[in-house]
């Protein structure tokens, strides 16, 4: 991409993503990485590059970057020894717990292919990507604690412009991906600072609402969905910014849209469709239903990708069982664009949605404090994924449910129903 304008634009949502996303304080270290098995394509410098004097003039110390070029992922998926696949390179997963565990900032950045594993064998992909989850589990657990100040971002990646429009040429494709982005991380206002300072107090509104209601559980109802959910004591419903542990209030997404807390990791019952395809590990799984009893993923159906769903949530124990629950109105702006993404970071602000596997730490009362016994004794789920699937639609009632049994609308046609 070229042209003055657009970069711009580049330039305002470099700065957007240091001052909002992370809010990078005078003397910290920022690190750059994909975090997907993968480093940051070389395609996306650019943006890498704005974000850099965007941080050194914020007052940043260092600004790190893990490269990468996912073509080598996928020749690696097709070439390699077929025992080779457990392997993996430590130095990555050092030069970020370096800068975690010094209180640094980690900024994600996401946008490449997603079908680059599509056509491949699933059960290499599958061992490729478990072998990664166990050793970024470190990270993980850092970034679901909020221990530092982190946020996740997207580069419009000529592959997933392509994805997205396929009937656009590729440079034409990638400029509508660029428009898109910019507009729903509002870079596109006069003030995109103020202009996130008022969207993040509407969604901390709906937060405190929910949280000032203690629901014990959570009912949905849709096409082909019927489906309840648990909500354990001390839950906290948070949304748009975090406090991390480093002492720095920061926004992890940009874009967000949803009002989120964890479920109940042994309360969850029914069948639940998803509305959007889901993009996991390089495979696109696409009109799936879970099936859950006490908590747990008892079946799996999908009409593409079921091999990679199956995969998915027998990761392990915790990958059969819930961890984040996330409200979003079927109107949010991402939503009204009327496409798919093909990317979780937009498609998850689209949608209603839940998460299979990890719970976030900060979303329980204390639980940043809490070992994984006491953890999961609570209710909280622990697992080497956190893997948002989207289940909300114009055609979507929710409920909430009180301990006494009584029910309250919380969501109607896919819409808030209650005012703030």
């Amino acid at each position: 991409m070229a042209g003055k304008k657009h970069q711009e634009m580049l330039k305002k949502y470099a700065e957007t993503i240091v001052k909002v996303g992370l809010n990078i304080r005078a003397g910290q270290r920022l690190i750059i990485t994909y975090g997907a098995m993968r480093g940051v394509p070389i395609e996306f410098t650019p943006l890498v590059r704005e974000v850099a004097k965007a941080a050194y003039q914020a007052g940043a110390r260092y600004v790190d970057i893990i490269w990468g070029d996912e073509e080598m992922l996928r020749l690696r998926a097709q070439y390699a020894p077929k025992d080779s696949f457990t392997e993996y390179s430590t130095w990555q997963i050092q030069a970020v717990l370096e800068k975690i565990e010094q209180g640094d900032a980690l900024l994600s950045i996401v946008g490449a292919n997603p079908d680059l594993l599509g056509s491949l064998d699933p059960e290499i992909v599958g061992i490729m990507q478990q072998t990664h989850l166990k050793q970024w589990n470190p990270i993980t657990k850092f970034v679901s604690s909020n221990a530092v100040n982190w946020c996740l971002v997207a580069y419009a990646g000529q592959a997933w412009a392509k994805k997205i429009f396929p009937k656009l040429e590729p440079e034409k494709a990638q400029a509508k991906l660029w428009k898109a982005i910019f507009e729903t991380a509002r870079i596109d206002n006069p003030n995109p600072v103020k202009a996130w300072e008022k969207h993040v107090a509407a969604l901390q509104a709906r937060a405190k609402y929910l949280q000032s209601k203690h629901y014990d559980a959570l009912h949905y109802s849709a096409p082909g969905t019927d489906f309840t959910l648990g909500l354990p004591d001390g839950h906290k419903w948070t949304s748009a910014q975090s406090l991390a542990q480093n002492g720095i209030l920061f926004t992890p997404n940009l874009p967000t849209e949803e009002v989120f807390t964890l479920p109940d990791r042994n309360r969850a019952d029914g069948v639940v469709a998803s509305t959007f395809p889901l993009s996991y590990g390089g495979t696109l799984i696409e009109d799936f239903q879970l099936t859950f009893e006490n908590g747990r993923v008892t079946k799996v159906a999908a009409k593409k990708g079921e091999a990679a769903l199956q995969k998915l949530v027998d990761t392990d124990e915790g990958s059969r069982r819930l961890g984040e629950v996330a409200l979003v109105p079927a109107s949010s702006p991402i939503a009204g664009r009327g496409h798919l993404f093909y990317n979780t970071l937009f498609d998850e602000n689209a949608s209603c949605h839940i998460a299979i596997g990890r719970a976030y730490r900060f979303t329980l009362e204390g639980g940043e404090k809490m070992n994984d016994k006491e953890f999961t004794q609570r209710g909280g789920n622990t697992s080497l994924n956190h893997v948002d699937f989207m289940i909300g639609s114009p055609k979507m009632d929710i409920d909430g449910i009180r301990k006494d049994g009584a029910r309250e609308p919380i969501m109607r046609k896919g819409e808030w129903a209650f005012k703030v």
